[in-house]
């Protein structure tokens, strides 16, 4: 199974967020979607990636700055260097750079285009599903041949 799969179950829809918009604003966000990260945005075309902000991020920097963290643009406090996948990645291979990464949401891109976004929960559930199909064709096969 492919992270296009993946993203054909699930959809493409994405909640991203310009570079300029505030932490808090981003948190609510979050609470709002009931998600962990958000991909940022070009503000012109809301395609082209140009970080990600994770709970993670916004603990560390109040962590670090206190209350006033939440005036600070994402911009500021975004992870810049991230990792992506594209739609043809195997299940298999996403679980592992995620594992490997220590990250739970991966943007993919098709070229430079993002064109959507799998979390840790997506993957784990396309690998479970995909070991119990494996599984009912074994026990049919089994049965079938007895």
């Amino acid at each position: 199974m492919t992270i296009a799969a993946i993203l054909h179950n699930k959809g493409n829809d994405i909640v991203s967020v310009g570079p300029h918009v505030s932490i808090a604003e981003v948190c609510h966000t979050l609470a709002e979607h009931r998600i962990g990260a958000v991909p940022v945005t070009d503000d012109a075309d809301q395609r082209h990636i140009l970080g990600m902000l994770s709970e993670r991020d916004i603990v560390r920097v109040i962590a670090t700055h206190g209350a006033p963290a939440l005036g600070m643009s994402v911009e500021q406090v975004m992870t810049r260097h991230i990792r992506t996948a594209s739609p043809r990645v195997t299940v298999t291979e996403a679980m592992a750079m995620m594992t490997e990464g220590r990250f739970r949401h991966l943007p993919v891109l098709d070229g430079d285009r993002l064109v959507g976004l799998v979390s840790i929960g997506d993957v784990v559930k396309a690998r479970i599903e995909t070991a119990e199909q494996e599984a009912e064709s074994l026990k049919a096969y089994v049965a079938g041949s007895v």
